[in-house]
Order: structure tokens, then C-alpha cells, then sequence
């Protein structure tokens, strides 16, 4: 038995993207090798993993070994924030224990993009973005009663200020945990987290992908327990 025997968690993972013009794509630098981690620790600890990835990304079974565990875990794939959003709305509230939000999703979209290519040799072209909806505020209000894990990802910011911005987001949208991590410090090979709660207190700071998702469903376990 594990510290999630029996729970059913969703777990989010990878980019999303967004269409430019009929052959191009806007998108997130994310390889869902983390959410594949934090999945697989999951299934050790005896969950059962809906696990919802971007295309292209990486699986669990592709970060390590499945096997018997597998008839524990779905895959849904998804590809645009609306896709996102379409299965979290359809999923939720379900029996979900718990959610945790790994996925990189995108702030802002094209407002419109074209059904065919645009031409390689147009002296200059144009986009306006507009902002995508929040999806972790959507998993909350459907599933109130889940244990929520945000992920707050910066680039190049002192530990203070990434420990901040991490204790601004998780208080609001209500989450139970987050997880801070730079973005800077992980393109030059190094990957540490901070684990808040949801009052933005720092839990655990961990080096590395494997200790990370370690880290997380420890907390995941915990805070299930403490509500029976």
C-alpha cells in the first residue's frame, strides 16, 4: 500500500499550444518529463492517475516503467488551452482526491489565426494575443473539495521573490500546495523546487525532477490524510 492507496488524482503535463496560421504554432518550453515523474510516483503510491498531457510531450511510459501499474492510469491528450478546459470540465468534479496542475499552459493566444500559411516573404507580420482563461481557477471552483497542487514557474528571479510570487498565486486561486521552480536554473541543468502550502509557508526545498515528484505526492499523501 502507498500513501495514495486507492486515490484518484489528475495530474496535468506538458505545453499547450496555440495555431498561428494553418502550418505555424505559438507555445510553451515544457517537455512533461516532470508531470511524467510526479504520474509515475503517483501509481507507486498505489493511485489511480487520469493523466492529462500536450501533444508531443512525454508519457510515463516513457520516463520509466508502467507495467502492471498501467491499468491504473488513463491518457487524455489535449492540445489548445480550449481542449484543456474542455476535459477539465468534463472530468471534474468526477472522484477526484486530488489535482495536480503541472501542465505549461499559455497566458495568451492569437486572437484569430489564419486557415492557410502566411507567406514567408511578407515584409512584416503582425499578431495580437489575448489572454487565455485560468484553468487552475476552473479546477478549483469544480472541484472544491480536491487537494490542489499549482506549479508556479519563473525565470532568472532571486529565491525570495520566486518563493513570493508562488505564495501570491496559490492563496489566489486557493490551492492546497505549489510547487516554485525557475525556469533559468532548469535550462542550465539544475532543477530546484520549492514546495508552499496554501498559506505560502515553504514546506521542502528539492534538487532534481525524481525528488521533486517525490516531494510532491508526500504532500499530496499528507494532505489527504489530514482530512480522513
Amino acid at each position: 500500500m502507498g500513501c495514495l492507496d486507492g486515490r484518484h488524482v489528475m495530474i496535468t503535463s506538458g505545453p499547450t499550444r496555440a495555431a498561428l496560421d494553418a502550418v505555424r504554432y505559438l507555445t510553451n518550453k515544457s517537455s512533461g518529463r516532470l508531470g511524467s515523474l510526479i504520474a509515475l510516483e503517483a501509481l507507486r503510491h498505489a493511485a489511480r492517475v487520469t493523466f492529462v498531457y500536450g501533444r508531443d510531450s512525454l508519457t510515463p511510459a516513457a520516463c520509466g516503467v508502467v507495467r502492471e501499474s498501467g491499468e491504473r492510469m488513463r491518457l487524455i491528450e489535449v492540445e489548445t488551452v480550449a481542449d484543456l478546459l474542455s476535459t477539465v470540465r468534463a472530468e471534474l468534479p468526477g472522484d477526484y482526491d486530488a489535482i495536480i496542475h503541472a501542465m505549461a499552459v499559455l497566458d495568451f493566444e492569437p486572437e484569430a489565426s489564419p486557415d492557410e500559411k502566411t507567406p514567408s516573404d511578407r515584409a512584416e507580420w503582425i499578431i495580437r494575443l489575448r489572454p487565455t482563461p485560468k484553468v487552475i481557477a476552473e479546477m478549483r471552483e469544480r472541484a472544491p473539495r480536491a487537494v490542489l497542487v499549482g506549479f508556479k514557474l519563473v525565470y532568472n528571479e532571486a529565491p525570495e521573490a520566486m518563493d513570493r510570487l508562488a505564495a501570491e498565486s496559490v492563496r489566489k486561486y486557493r490551492g492546497d500546495l505549489v510547487l516554485a521552480n525557475d525556469l533559468a536554473q532548469i535550462e542550465q541543468g539544475r532543477h530546484v523546487g520549492h514546495l508552499l502550502d496554501g498559506e505560502g509557508r515553504i514546506l521542502a526545498a528539492v534538487e532534481g525532477k525524481r525528488e521533486i515528484a517525490e516531494a510532491v505526492i508526500e504532500a499530496v499523501g499528507r494532505a489527504l490524510s489530514g482530512r480522513g
